[in-house]
């Protein structure tokens, strides 16, 4: 009689995990070649995931019956390294599992409502303190109890999430999509911030309503100085009144000029020698009649001999 490990009934034969991880390697290698930078998950310890985000994630998977038969093989998978590479970007998930050969798999998340959205901000406000107190799971349980909640919370319900496997199994949730979904588990243990990615929503919006909006001022008033440094600043007495309602500006009288002991404010007197070569020179030229002295000496010879 055949059996199910044989690859009858359109299953491939069961292949053991290290032969698995080796042919994954090598097609893993083969797509890098092509762009494909690989970020696989890794699982350290006997637990899946060990924050706060990351259980409340599998907790949530978990509570969902339609979910029941095939996530335990998914947490085999997950465990022994099947996924080699796991990606979540806005609604979206891209994986590769290593199964009988490597299978693409990829998960669509519905984005959350947006009523859905501001009540449940509505529901935080003033209840979140800090973004490090957010991704880092410390909140109130309020808090948890609303992020966490089923129906209100963060977390896509069965038909708000399609999944689409590249292997023979057709049914609603293969084990190479249940060890993706507690991958998810686990990568939001080191990136919390991708579970607001994944539904479509900006997680600073819930820090962003705690901080209180300063008032604003009715009407917007101009920087003002007091009066005594106005004074200073420009050189003259003001009265004391506001400076918006100064009447009056009475500037400073200018101090005298210090004077050094032993110099005169007056002019300086000419010398003596200087007045008398002004006085030579003014009688020669009344004698030249305007003109220079050589001048008029000639003159005179001309008459005499005419």
């Amino acid at each position: 009689m055949p059996r199910y490990n044989d690859g009858y009934y359109g299953y491939k034969p069961y292949v053991p995990v290290a032969q698995r991880r080796a042919q994954a390697a090598r097609e893993v290698a083969k797509r890098s070649k092509k762009g494909l930078v690989a970020t696989p998950v890794r699982v350290e310890g006997r637990t899946i995931t060990s924050t706060f985000w990351g259980k409340a994630w599998c907790t949530n998977l978990e509570s969902y019956s339609d979910f029941a038969n095939r996530l335990p093989r998914g947490r085999t998978y997950v465990r022994n390294g099947s996924v080699v590479h796991l990606e979540i970007t806005g609604g979206q998930i891209k994986a590769l599992v290593s199964g009988s050969e490597l299978y693409e798999v990829q998960i669509d998340i519905a984005a959350l409502a947006n009523p859905a959205w501001q009540a449940l901000k509505q529901q935080c406000m003033g209840k979140v303190g800090t973004l490090v107190e957010l991704l880092q799971g410390k909140l109130s349980k309020a808090v948890m109890e609303l992020v966490t909640d089923r129906d209100r919370g963060l977390f896509p319900k069965p038909k708000e999430i399609r999944m689409r496997c590249s292997c023979p199994d057709y049914a609603g949730m293969c084990k190479h999509v249940a060890a993706v979904m507690y991958g998810v588990g686990n990568r939001l243990d080191r990136s919390p911030e991708m579970l607001f990615l994944l539904r479509g929503v900006d997680h600073q919006e819930l820090i962003e309503q705690a901080i209180p909006t300063a008032p604003v001022p009715a009407e917007s008033t101009a920087p003002t100085i007091a009066a005594e440094d106005m004074g200073a600043i420009f050189g003259i007495e003001i009265d004391d009144v506001p400076v918006a309602n100064a009447a009056t500006l009475t500037p400073k009288k200018a101090p005298p000029k210090r004077v050094a002991k032993g110099t005169s404010t007056s002019k300086p007197k000419k010398s003596q020698s200087a007045a008398k070569k002004e006085v030579v020179r003014e009688r020669k030229s009344a004698i030249g009649g305007g003109k220079p002295l050589g001048d008029a000496n000639k003159d005179k010879t001309r008459r005499k001999k005419g």
